[in-house]
């Protein structure tokens, strides 16, 4: 009996041996990889294509892999025509580029972002005159708070895009940094422009960490390096989308919008970019 007890004194010991101590992570032990799930495009990378042809342009857009595009334009289309493209070639078009803030404009690209079905409502780009001092990024970003109350009023999600110069610094600030604080969290969201953001000499991540939950889409485009930062396809240059997809949890991103400015051969460009992403881990 004295041998039976201390052998389930010990077993029991055993058992509860390894809750005490953390084993060491087995070094065949893989976190499992994820994928993308869908890709999307900013349709400014085919712009002169959509200006001459747009629903043949969706439709080479679908074939090349997309299941998402970003609108930048609707070249003269009504919502009522754009929607029917985008279901006759199976697209979703969560999200729009809308350039003007004035009042009256605003409340017009807040009905056609309605009709189309679009989530996402984005301001790409503040006028040069605006952002020559601290001051005129904090009125910008009192004009963003405003537009995004109007934008969340009608059931629509207000974010802004980046460009490189809002990374300049500006009277010992980043403007970009300026827009973060000055803005009203529950109103106003990010597509940060991974490309813009990395030749603003800035970490993703770092702004990620910033931004939880902030930065539902971003511009997935690649740099050659510095110092010039030649655009290329996605895959052909030197940006870690890896690492940063990794962390698509903590931003809170939903949506990936490929994106080149000025590709010599938009078509063979952005099916390059898509079967990239589609094959990448991370």
């Amino acid at each position: 009996m004295t041998d039976r007890r201390d052998f389930i004194k010990a077993l029991g010991a055993a058992a509860v041996g390894p809750t005490l101590w953390p084993l060491a992570p087995s070094p065949y032990h893989r976190a499992p990889s994820r994928k993308l799930d869908r890709v999307g495009l900013q349709l400014y990378t085919v712009r002169q294509a959509m200006e001459h042809d747009m629903e043949g342009t969706l439709a080479k857009v679908a074939e090349a892999g997309y299941g998402e595009v970003e609108f930048a334009g609707y070249f003269g289309h009504t919502p009522k025509e754009v929607r029917a493209m985008l279901e006759h070639h199976g697209l979703a078009a969560p999200s729009a580029h809308m350039a003007s803030l004035a009042p009256d404009e605003w409340t017009a690209s807040l009905d056609v972002a309605k009709a189309i079905g679009h989530e996402y409502i984005v301001v790409p780009w503040i006028p040069a005159e605006a952002r020559k001092t601290l001051d005129g990024f904090k009125r910008v970003a009192q004009d963003f708070n405003r537009a995004a109350a109007q934008a969340h009023d009608a059931g629509l999600q207000f974010a802004y895009h980046n460009h490189d110069f809002e990374f300049a610094r500006t009277e010992g600030r980043l403007p970009y940094d300026v827009l973060i604080a000055e803005t009203d969290p529950k109103l106003v969201q990010f597509e940060i422009d991974l490309y813009w953001m990395v030749k603003g000499g800035q970490d993703p991540l770092a702004y990620f960490a910033r931004l939880p939950g902030r930065v539902p889409m971003v511009h997935v485009k690649d740099s050659a390096g510095p110092p010039a930062h030649r655009m290329v396809d996605v895959g052909a240059g030197k940006i870690d989308f890896k690492k940063i997809f990794a962390q698509r949890d903590q931003a809170g991103i939903r949506h990936f919008f490929v994106e080149h400015d000025q590709p010599a051969d938009p078509f063979a460009s952005i099916r390059a970019s898509c079967d990239y992403l589609k094959r990448l881990e991370f």
